[in-house]
Parts: C-alpha cells; structure tokens; sequence
C-alpha cells in the first residue's frame, strides 16, 4: 500500500500514531499485502497479454490516451512489485527490520531499505496519479481537437517530474536534518504529507469535472457528424461516460480509506495520550482502516484493467504474431470506388471543386471518428452511427472503413 506513514516510520523518534499502525500484527498486515498485491499482478498482466483473436496491445503513435492508459497500468504494476518486495523484506527477516528504530546504530542498511522502498512506491503511485490527471486533460482535449501527437512530451514530463519533484521536496523536509535525527513534532511532517496527498485530491477534485465537460463535447461532436442525434450517437456518447464512471469508482474505492486512515491518525497525533480508553474507537477505526488500505490499494493495477478494457479473457494468444493491414486492398478498394467516369460536358474545374469537396469531407469525418475511437478504445467500430445513405459518398464509407480497420488494430 501507499502511505506516507511508510516513510514517516523510517524516523527511530516516530510519532505514536505511526508506531501504532505499523507495529500492530506486522506480520498479518505485510501478508495481506503480498497476497493482495500477488493477486493484483497477476491478473493485471494476464489482461494486458494478448488474447486469442485480440490483437496485442501496444504503444499506438496516433492515441496518446492508449498510451497513458498502458502508462498508469505500468505505473500499478511496478507500484505493486515494490508493495511485495518491501512486505517479503519484513516478513522474512525481522531482526533486519527491528534495527530501523535502532537510535545511533551504526547499521545504515535497514534505514536505507526502509527509506528505498517507500520511495519507490510513493513515486510509482503519485506518478500514477498525474498520469490520470494527464488522460482527464487528454480526452478533453482530444474531443476539442487541440491535442496532437506532441503533447504526450508534455504529459511525460508533467507526470514524471511533478512527481519526481514532489516526493523529493517531500522527503527532503521530512528527513531533515538526518533521517536519524528527524525533528519532533507534527509540524515538519505536514510538508510530506501535502506533496503525497496533493496529486490524489487533485484527481478526485479534477477529473470529474473534466470528465463531465468531455462527455458533453462527446454530445456536441456526434451531433456535428449528421447534424442529428439519434439513438445510436446517444448510445456511444454514454458508452463514454459510463467508461469515465467506472475509472474514478475505481480510483474512489481504492482510496478513500487512505483519507479516512489519515485523518483519524492526526486526530490522535493531536491527542496528548492516544492510548486514553476514550480513543479506543479511534484506534479500531485507524486500525481496520489500514488493514483495508492493504488490500485496496494494490488491487488498484487489476481495477483499472477492467475499467480501461473489461474483462479480455483467459484464452492467451502464446504465438506472438502481428497481425498485418492489407493496405493493398484497401488502396485498390478505395482507388475503385473514386473512379467514377465523367459526364459529357462536364467541366474540369467542377471535377477539382468536387474532388476537394469530398477530400474535405473525408478529413473530417476521419477525424472525429479518430477522437471518439481514442475515447472508447476503439469501440466506435462496433456502433454504427445511422445516416442517410443517399447522403453519404461511397468513397466516404470506404475510408470510414478503412480507418476503422487501422484504429481497431492500433487498440
């Protein structure tokens, strides 16, 4: 699990608050943990491999929110091999553990573990968070059509050095002067809590509201397409949406019971005796709370793996091969069906003025179909959006169909 208590922990002259959690059946908590956190990788990288008529997923260059969705599975995946490794750590050799509070040991190795590992799952998870930040900004941008291939620099760079950023300033506040003299007090902790907590409020502030906004450009955009709205658009339009919903109750399950654990902890931070019989409740409730925090937050990698994709199955694709496009066909396809002959009479300039007509239309329409794929992971080619077909070109439909081949293998 992530918690900035694991660093705070690393302290030898650690708060009671901290002591209380992290010393209550070590050995139950830290196999929960692993059992959780097993369970998790194991079918999160089940649904990422290829299945039997699946194409393989990868890093598609025309989606950047593929590529962000893959990003934050990594992001858990790693996220949870830390959360097994440092509960292996703890349960395997416990005397190695019990120098960490060990005041003036002249053994740096348990602090540098303690500190190590709960680093490596902070940053894990806080990148985590800004790379959900980052897809919230993406769909809405993808649907206003303002995003491009280069913003996912940007997102990298935002995901990983805030992130970097953060746990760094956090930790250096933290540890100062040394990790073996931390200060005392609750007060120089407050900054390590803010940079771990801050991503995580922002997601659950700001990603609803950008969700929302995206869902209604979503309306506004399949209107555009035929200037209707009929009940195939609707069903595509809350096809997203629900896709937005199931992500932030994922993330909402997962970690509510980090906010909850941590304000009941500074509530007994703030207690002059937290072992009073009156905080007895407190306690209990810190307790359980923690306990479900081991459990849910390594789930998240599995979670979202439903959320992003659904459940992909148990028959695994163990041949590993690509599948090609036949940009053959599909050229000759579409050649054939633009080669209409010319009427007598006809003008050149007419036939340019039709030719650039279609070209336009053709754009267009590809690159809504493009936005919406990107928003419903490829789902687009299984709604088939009604029109009029005495309106729509031949030509028109065989790119529609070839894109929709292409975005379907991308994703």
């Amino acid at each position: 699990m992530a918690s900035p208590r694991l660093e705070t922990y690393c302290c030898p002259n650690r708060d009671a608050a901290t002591e209380l959690i992290l010393t209550f059946q070590p050995e139950v908590f830290c196999g929960v943990c692993i059992g959780s956190a097993s369970v998790s990788l194991l079918l999160s990288i089940l649904q990422l491999l290829p299945k039997q008529g699946q194409s393989p997923r990868k890093m598609p260059k025309a989606s950047s929110s593929s590529t962000i969705l893959l990003l934050i599975s990594a992001c858990d995946i790693l996220g949870g091999l830390g959360i097994i490794f440092r509960s292996t750590i703890w349960l395997s050799f416990p005397d190695f553990i019990a120098n960490i509070s060990v005041m003036n040991g002249t053994d740096v190795w348990p602090t540098a573990f303690c500190v190590g590992s709960a680093m490596w799952i902070q940053l894990l998870y806080c990148a985590g968070f800004w790379w959900l930040f980052c897809y919230a900004v993406d769909s809405y941008l993808v649907v206003r059509r303002s995003a491009g291939l280069s913003t996912i620099v940007l997102y990298h760079m935002m995901a990983w050095g805030l992130a970097v950023l953060l746990c760094v300033e956090g930790i250096a506040m933290l540890y100062y002067p040394s990790v073996a003299s931390c200060e005392n007090g609750l007060e120089h902790a407050i900054p390590h809590y803010i940079t771990t907590y801050a991503p995580l409020l922002l997601v659950l502030v700001a990603n609803p509201v950008l969700f929302r906004r995206t869902v209604t450009a979503v309306a506004s955009l399949l209107k555009g397409r035929q200037g209707i709205y009929t009940e195939n658009e609707r069903r595509l339009g809350m096809e997203i949406q629900i896709r937005f919903f199931k992500i932030m109750l994922v993330f909402i399950i997962c970690w509510s019971s980090n906010i909850i654990n941590e304000i009941l902890l500074f509530y007994l931070e703030m207690q002059p005796d937290i072992n009073r019989s009156h905080l007895k409740n407190v306690r209990n409730a810190a307790l359980i709370t923690w306990i479900i925090m081991g459990i849910l937050n390594p789930m998240q990698s599995f979670l979202f793996t439903l959320a992003f994709y659904g459940w992909t199955g148990w028959k695994l694709d163990l041949k590993w091969q690509k599948r090609e496009i036949p940009w053959e066909s599909l050229s000759t396809s579409t050649v054939g069906e633009n080669a209409y002959p010319s009427p007598i009479g006809s003008s050149v300039n007419f036939q340019n003025s039709l030719r650039d007509s279609k070209k336009t239309t053709i754009a267009s329409s590809q690159q809504i179909d493009e936005a919406l794929s990107m928003l419903s992971e490829g789902n687009l080619s299984n709604v088939h959006v009604s029109s009029n077909s005495n309106d729509i070109k031949p030509a028109v439909l065989s790119q529609r169909s070839a894109l929709f081949y292409i975005l379907d293998y991308w994703l």
